[in-house]
């Protein structure tokens, strides 16, 4: 399945995709922050940004979305 078929049809960045792969590893916003050399504030800006690119609404989804995503790649 194409990320586009269920999901948001907005490409994210690659910005995107390390918050992502940060958060899916358990981290807080505010530990992202300090990783990615962000405020915790705009960490969470940008989830909400990708929330909406994927048509997820929790971090829960976006974790399990991402494991799907490691799993077709894997899988190729």
């Amino acid at each position: 399945m194409r990320e586009g078929d269920r999901y948001g049809s907005r490409k994210l960045s690659e910005r995107e995709l390390r918050l992502i792969d940060l958060c899916a590893q358990g981290l807080k916003n505010a530990e992202i922050g300090q990783i990615v050399g962000i405020t915790e504030q705009s960490v969470k800006n940008h989830m909400r940004v990708i929330y909406d690119k994927l048509g997820l609404w929790s971090r829960l989804e976006l974790a399990l979305w991402h494991t799907a995503r490691q799993a077709e790649k894997e899988a190729q």
